[in-house]
């Protein structure tokens, strides 16, 4: 039997009055997640334990079937493991974004989504004119998502539980004093992102597209620390070889954690312009060979235009992934036989306020074995009245590989 998950990462909504008082699901044209719905069941799963920070890490890590309360250690060394930074027993890992701040407050959590090459410019600067001893190392990775590490050379690190960080993407438009790094080690942190103000304004590009009136960096936010996890391989807790899909690091990280091949995809780019039909061409193409039982796609479009506000844009992304993956991928799962797909995010993402947010999440599942429950779309308001609640979300992945 075959396996396939799609991730549309913080579709979950509330009801928008500029969709005549529908959520994002309901008002999309999705008859392919709908037929999942119909051949199948709807229910309704929680992620994020109220007592984490809502967010894709924690999400993800309880949608593969990981209980985040015992394996989450942060953030950031998972998307560590994507770029195959190897961490220490003692070593700190440290979300790197640059941001815009005007004013006091948070203008841009993605510095208007600044370019690969001037990003990777900058934190050659920011490791050349920041970094001034032997433990910290800035690593670029992709656009405004970037890591610095904390190398304990041996000794403890300055950081722990109580470290607390704020994502930049939690307070577009707010200010940021009341949201800066607090706890153990955070004036080290506060440090580097003052410090980094006057580097990255020192750089001729950036002032240079500051100057075409786009919001560039103004400086670093650091975020999501956390020191390497452990886990135990998915081949050997489910019994299922995988591999995964995506345009981000962290779920790349994820996948590499678990053991998982990690499909890169030409034109995927973890943003609204990212290439769906190539994401649904390269899940069928690792489906079809004979090491891959479960295929994870994961499309972070619906989660971006949630933190940009955009409803319209938050519905034509869901349109997308259910024309050019859960439709394709359909089809291609009923014609070889057993199979099961569930369409689910990890968290709630709101239009209105342009965060994670805690809170059930609507999932859909159908294939072999999978018994209807007669609902007749995939959306909140139906997940709302099944009887199927996952309060520990890290619950539906063994639910998924449950034998007949």
């Amino acid at each position: 039997m075959k396996f396939a998950l799609v991730i549309p990462d913080g579709v979950a909504d509330e009801p928008q009055a500029v969709l005549g008082g529908k959520t994002p699901l309901q008002a999309a044209n999705i008859p392919r997640m709908d037929e999942v719905a119909r051949l199948g069941m709807v229910g309704r799963a929680d992620h994020v334990p109220a007592s984490m920070p809502s967010g894709s890490d924690v999400g993800t890590m309880s949608l593969f079937g990981y209980d985040p309360l015992e394996y989450h250690t942060g953030r950031a060394p998972l998307e560590a493991a994507a770029q195959g930074i190897e961490l220490g027993p003692l070593d700190w890992c440290i979300r790197c974004n640059f941001v815009t701040v005007e004013d006091g407050r948070m203008r841009s959590f993605t510095a208007e989504q600044i370019p690969n090459d001037l990003a990777r410019s900058l934190v050659e600067r920011l490791q050349r004119d920041v970094c001034g001893d032997e433990h910290w190392k800035f690593y670029a990775g992709v656009s405004y998502r970037n890591l610095l590490v904390y190398r304990a050379r041996g000794e403890a690190a300055p950081f722990g539980p109580q470290t607390s960080t704020t994502p930049p993407h939690d307070i577009t438009d707010q200010l940021i004093e009341t949201f800066l790094p607090s706890g153990p080690g955070s004036e080290l942190l506060r440090d580097l992102m003052q410090r980094s103000q006057p580097v990255l304004a020192g750089s001729p590009e950036n002032l240079a597209r500051a100057a075409s009136g786009v919001h560039t960096a103004t400086q670093t936010w650091l975020w999501g620390q956390g020191q390497r996890p452990a886990f135990k391989s998915f081949l050997e807790r489910f019994g299922q070889r995988g591999a995964v899909i995506t345009a981000v690091d962290l779920l790349r990280g994820l996948g590499r954690l678990l053991g998982w091949n990690v499909i890169e995809v030409e034109g995927a780019t973890g943003y609204l312009d990212t290439d769906y039909a190539a994401k649904g061409r390269a899940a069928i193409q690792a489906l079809k060979d004979d090491v891959t039982d479960f295929i994870v796609v994961h499309v972070e479009a619906t989660d971006e235009a949630s933190h940009e506000g955009k409803a319209d844009e938050k519905v034509r992304a869901l349109e997308q992934i259910d024309q050019h993956i859960v439709g394709p991928l359909h089809e291609y799962l009923k014609s070889q036989g057993d199979y099961r797909l569930l369409v689910c995010p990890d968290h709630p993402t709101f239009l209105r306020t342009k965060t994670h947010s805690h809170g059930y999440v609507p999932f859909a599942m159908c294939g072999t074995g999978v018994i209807p429950d007669q609902s007749p779309t995939y959306d909140e308001v139906v997940a709302a009245k099944s009887p199927t609640v996952l309060d520990r979300g890290c619950e539906l992945m063994p639910l998924l590989f449950r034998k007949s």
